[in-house]
């Protein structure tokens, strides 16, 4: 992927630019968002002056983390737990630039119970990158970032604060990869969380039609599966103009080997579900996507969404004919989502 590519998507909003050297450093920074919300969003990295970053076992360094507390927060009370999963080429700025402000009126208006969220920071780089863009928030050939969310992140909440400990009160919530990854940790790890929330998630990364075309609508009598790794394959066209390939999005964590599909099925929900034996009313899933998604993800929801029927398995989700692969369609479904979430969180 070169560089003037890069900068093109940068230009035209397809991408989020990296901030500038030192933005969110600048003095007061945070305390200028939590002077705009009604809850509180709490500092663990080391983006304002001071590193209070957590040490992540699985990854072996220290790593970013926000934690939202909710308005009026209560320390003796418990709380539901929602831990938000960015997309790829993001890190947990993402969640106080673009994501916190709609939570927090949500619940200062009461349309979603108070919670407590969090969002790690689970880029490849520790800092948001156009190269080496995705964990997915897995065990792979990148790093055990699945034990990081799972374990380390995990205990840290848990043991920090007042969180209430049944299943039925933890979500996992992400946007493209980050809905991928909340579909598939909570599927894995479903002893712990009850509820998965996907924006336009990355639900069948092996999907191609039974020609092998990826840029196709699913069709359940045309219908195949990616059997082998192309680094160049195309999996995305932002604005129909460029590309993303396979080696983009996925190169670091898989490679490009005899053994790289067999990686993949690990960390793709549409697998999962048999691998982890599903069944019918153990999982609250929702799913938020459009039928303009410039990565295919509406084939790969609508064929996720097959299995789930064949497997009697309930899933809400939220079609946008119009919608894309963008934040202006993420925030377009957001008020959907909350309705939804708030019945499942309401005590």
């Amino acid at each position: 992927m070169s560089r003037w590519m890069l900068t093109s998507w940068v230009v035209l909003g397809l991408l989020p630019a990296p901030l500038p050297a030192g933005f969110w450093t600048i003095r007061g920074a945070l305390d200028r968002v939590n002077r705009e919300i009604c809850g509180q969003v709490l500092d663990f990295t080391h983006n304002h002056g001071q590193d209070r970053r957590i040490w992540s076992k699985a990854l072996q360094q220290k790593r970013d983390l926000y934690v939202y507390l909710p308005p009026r927060f209560d320390p003796k009370k418990q709380y539901p737990l929602a831990i938000f999963l960015h997309g790829a080429t993001q890190d947990e700025q993402f969640f106080v630039e673009k994501i916190v402000l709609g939570f927090d009126k949500a619940m200062a208006d009461g349309k979603l119970p108070p919670c407590i969220i969090a969002c790690p920071d689970g880029s490849l780089g520790g800092h948001p990158s156009f190269f080496r863009i995705a964990s997915f928030f897995a065990n792979t050939d990148a790093g055990c970032y699945e034990d990081y969310l799972m374990t380390d992140v995990w205990n840290f909440l848990m043991e920090t604060f007042p969180i209430r400990p049944e299943r039925e009160w933890h979500a996992l919530m992400g946007v493209s990869m980050g809905g991928s990854a909340a579909f598939a940790n909570a599927i894995k790890h479903r002893d712990r969380v009850k509820i998965a929330v996907g924006f336009m998630p990355v639900l069948n990364s092996r999907w191609v039609d039974s020609h092998g075309r990826f840029m196709t609508p699913f069709d359940e009598n045309c219908w195949g599966w990616r059997e082998r790794v192309n680094p160049l394959e195309v999996v995305g066209r932002p604005k129909g103009t460029f590309v993303v390939r396979f080696n983009d999005l996925y190169g670091p964590t898989v490679g490009n080997d005899s053994q790289s599909i067999a990686k993949l099925s690990r960390f793709n929900p549409i697998e999962m579900l048999e691998a982890y034996d599903v069944k019918p009313g153990e999982l609250d899933l929702f799913i938020a996507y459009g039928g303009k998604d410039e990565f295919n993800v509406a084939a790969q929801v609508d064929s996720f969404l097959h299995v789930c029927r064949q497997r009697g398995i309930v899933v809400e989700s939220v079609f946008d004919p119009e919608g894309k692969h963008d934040p202006v369609s993420g925030r377009k479904q957001l008020p959907a989502a909350l309705e939804w979430a708030s019945k499942r969180l309401a005590p």
